[in-house]
């Protein structure tokens, strides 16, 4: 365990986020003694303009370069913005819009903003195909529910990402959309044949793959015909993924969450997951535990896994091969960053992005293929307009003025997204009362109701949406999740749950918007400004099932 080459290399596969504003020592010392391959960066690390300055810095100016990573999705999922939640469409809003020089864009203005605050590696594009109505963890978050819509956003975006001069890390493979369970809390299965799996799932992975994407995130999803191993700790399943001829870093997913750190514990996990294939090990977020986190719950989190590791090598239960081999992936994906945050020449960039395979649009011009300039010639994104174009309605929304009455009926929400979620309900309130749980029902003024799961018929929530038709038959329902069967009240469809979404459906219900008939959209849906949607099988004249597979 004193060996430094030993420790280099144990550190060289590890990914732990931390606790505070600025490098904690101990992570500094492992860092500049220990070879520790990067940090994972969360909301609570970006304090004012000042803090994130320094700590961009400190992550920045080192001797040698450092794989920085960022939960940065858009949407629902933001680090940069959590406190007032995302200004960028989120992954359901840009599929349904469905315009993929805009989805490229927003690849790219997520790797800038990363970039900004000292992180290289955006762990996005989403590349869940997200076909079970209730999943509580993926939802919005996926650009669809047909593998070819989501592949070809995914691609798109990954190399606006790249164009930035940062590097996208897809996930969460082999695929988490049909679930309804959420890894974060629990252990879950996909409870579909491996037909099923090769046809919907796994297109959109390939497909990065074919198109050069360096990194790829893994699911805690148990495939049954893989074995019962999670796929993060599965070398079926992640020789599958080499099998797809992947040859860039395999990221496991926070080894700290629920379906590993209560089953095989994170130390062991971290074992099985080398073992298994992957390279680079996430230990993720330790303000997971809630109020149970330690005051030093990072350092803790991170010497479990390490010195798991480290006893592995001592006992022959990890060879130093397998250790040599994942450091090493890990250090190309470091050294074909740009350690200046973003620094580096269009010219070196746009080199980059075409040597990955991830550049040379076709058609419209908006890259410019001689290198310069690649950023900046980016068509600017009115993002309001996105997130008003994704808005669908079942039925008349009538003008609903302010101050309104909000009943949030919200379930509880995944720890992957780290934002404040008053800021929509207060948003929508402006300036009204803010109910939630077993509140009373007002009998007057301007009531709207927050959802965010009816997109399956049997979800609690529609239910009590359905008890408060029959009180308030005047109510009007914002819905932020995967629509659904249309709720007996007039709903507006959001798809997010981000700032940028709220500030949409303020505007809708301060306006009032009626839905255009369901003949003139694609399968029956329509947006707001009466522009069909191109995937929005969920609708008034629809099925709440996913519309026909399609390959890409």
């Amino acid at each position: 365990m004193d060996d430094p080459t030993i420790r280099g290399l144990v550190g060289g596969v590890l990914w732990p986020g931390f606790l505070g504003r600025s490098i904690p020592d101990p992570f500094r010392r492992e860092l500049d003694e220990g070879g520790l391959a990067g940090l994972v960066l969360f909301a609570h690390n970006l304090g004012d303009d000042g803090e994130r300055m320094s700590l961009a810095s400190a992550l920045r100016d080192r001797d040698r370069p450092l794989v920085v990573g960022i939960d940065e999705e858009g949407g629902n999922v933001t680090r940069a913005e959590s406190a007032t939640g995302s200004t960028l469409p989120g992954a359901a809003q840009l599929g349904f819009v469905d315009d993929l020089a805009i989805t490229e864009a927003v690849g790219a203005e997520l790797g800038r903003r990363s970039l900004e605050v000292g992180a290289n590696i955006v762990l996005a594009p989403v590349a869940d195909v997200n076909t079970d109505p209730r999943n509580p963890v993926i939802g919005v978050r996926s650009f669809g529910a047909r593998p070819d819509l989501v592949a070809r956003h995914a691609i798109v975006q990954a190399r606006g990402i790249r164009l930035a001069g940062a590097a996208a890390a897809a996930k969460h493979f082999p695929g988490h959309g049909d679930t309804h369970l959420d890894s974060h809390h629990a252990m879950p299965t996909l409870e579909i044949g491996l037909d099923e799996l090769e046809r919907t799932h796994l297109p959109p992975f390939q497909a990065l793959v074919d198109a050069g994407v360096p990194a790829i995130m893994t699911a805690h999803v148990v495939v049954p015909a893989w074995g019962p191993s999670p796929s993060t700790l599965n070398p079926v399943a992640l020789g599958r993924l080499r099998a797809m001829g992947f040859e860039g870093v395999i990221i496991t997913d926070a080894l700290d969450m629920a379906a590993v750190r209560e089953s095989v514990g994170a130390g062991p996990g971290a074992v099985q997951a080398l073992l298994a294939g992957a390279d680079l090990l996430c230990i993720s977020n330790p303000t997971n535990l809630g109020a149970a986190a330690a005051p030093d719950q990072d350092a803790r989190d991170f010497l479990e896994v390490q010195h798991a590791l480290l006893a592995a090598v001592e006992d022959g239960t990890l060879p130093v091969p397998v250790l040599e081999r994942a450091a090493a992936r890990v250090r190309t994906l470091a050294a074909s960053l740009s350690t200046a945050g973003g620094a580096e020449t269009a010219e070196a960039r746009g080199a980059g992005v075409r040597a990955a395979g991830l550049g040379d649009r076709d058609g419209a011009g908006r890259v410019d293929r001689g290198g310069a300039g690649l950023i900046d010639r980016f068509e600017p994104v009115d993002a309001a307009a996105v997130a008003r174009a994704a808005i669908t309605l079942d039925g008349v929304v009538p003008p609903t003025p302010a101050p309104r009455t909000v009943f949030d009926l919200r379930g509880r929400s995944t720890l992957a997204v780290a934002s404040d979620r008053d800021f929509f309900e207060t948003a929508l309130a402006a300036g009204g009362a803010v109910l939630r749980g077993d509140a009373a029902v007002p009998g007057s003024g301007p009531l709207v109701v927050l959802v965010d799961r009816v997109g399956s018929d049997d979800g609690e929530q529609r239910g009590r949406v359905a008890n408060i038709a029959r009180i308030r038959p005047d109510a009007v329902v914002v819905d932020v999740g995967v629509p659904g069967a249309p709720l007996p009240l007039p709903t507006a469809h959001t798809r997010a749950a981000s700032r940028l979404a709220a500030d949409a459906a303020a505007v809708v219900l301060a306006e009032g918007a009626e839905r255009v008939d369901p003949a003139e959209g694609a399968q029956g849906a329509e947006r707001v400004d009466g522009a069909p949607g191109a995937d929005a099988p969920q609708s008034r004249s629809a099925a709440a099932a996913p519309a026909p597979e399609a390959s890409p």
